[in-house]
């Protein structure tokens, strides 16, 4: 009798171990997918007034799921959304704040987006580098913030006012704004508190600067952004900036 030639135990081996690799990654995405379903169905049913999801996925923790709602906030909860946790996630061998490190994916912005005309520049030195700040006129934090812009060299910061504190906030903007000097008025309003003086001009410039910035969720004054695309929000320290300066590519 005549036997068929059978494959060598080897080739049959190397075919079953990628069935079951496929099978494997066939699995894992059934089951992802079953786990977001659970999540998104669970959370909203069982906690009123719950977000809308905007994603759901795996952390490098195994059985923990990020949630993001409201564009840019991170919550976790296990598989089944049967519980959730508000904070903060490290992971202790690479000592990395991985929360941190999500957001700042989420919130960055390329400095091309900027619609740099609707600000002034303030130069130092030869301007070589750049930073963008989003400032209300009569918030503390951007008056601290200044005093640490004033110590920079080399650098060129677009200023965009961003009126959100009340009426005097407008107000001053748009002085500043229609000012011959805005910097030079910006300056002493900010480092030397003389008021800026009454001016009229367009300024519609400042009405798309809030717009903008309700759009891209900054939510506060000041915040920072630079050449890489980190947002960074707050009066940061002066090391804080000089090292996103020179993150910038």
């Amino acid at each position: 009798m005549t036997r068929k030639p059978t494959a060598p135990a080897s080739a049959f081996f190397a075919r079953l171990g990628r069935g079951l690799v496929l099978g494997t990654l066939l699995a894992t995405g059934f089951g992802a997918h079953a786990n977001e379903a659970a999540i998104r169905k669970n959370l909203p049913e069982r906690l009123p007034n719950f977000p809308t999801i905007d994603e759901v996925r795996q952390t490098p923790m195994p059985g923990l799921f990020e949630v993001r709602i409201n564009g840019t906030d991170i919550i976790y909860t296990d598989a089944q959304g049967n519980f959730v946790i508000q904070g903060v996630l490290l992971d202790t061998v690479a000592r990395e704040d991985l929360t941190k490190k999500r957001i700042d994916q989420l919130t960055a912005l390329p400095f091309d987006k900027l619609p740099l005309k609707d600000a002034f520049k303030l130069v130092r030195g030869n301007g070589e580098r750049q930073m963008a700040v989003f400032e209300d006129p009569n918030c503390s934090f951007c008056k601290r913030l200044e005093r640490d812009l004033a110590r920079l060299e080399n650098t060129t910061i677009y200023i965009f006012l961003y009126p959100i504190l009340g009426q005097d906030s407008v107000t001053k903007s748009n002085h500043i704004w229609c000012a011959k000097d805005r910097a030079k008025a910006w300056e002493d309003w900010m480092l030397r508190n003389i008021t800026p003086p009454a001016a009229e001009c367009d300024t519609s410039a400042i009405a798309r600067n809030v717009e903008f910035g309700r759009v891209q969720r900054i939510t506060g004054t000041p915040t920072t952004f630079f050449v890489n695309g980190t947002r960074l929000p707050g009066a940061v320290s002066l090391d804080r900036i000089e090292q996103s300066l020179q993150a910038r590519r």
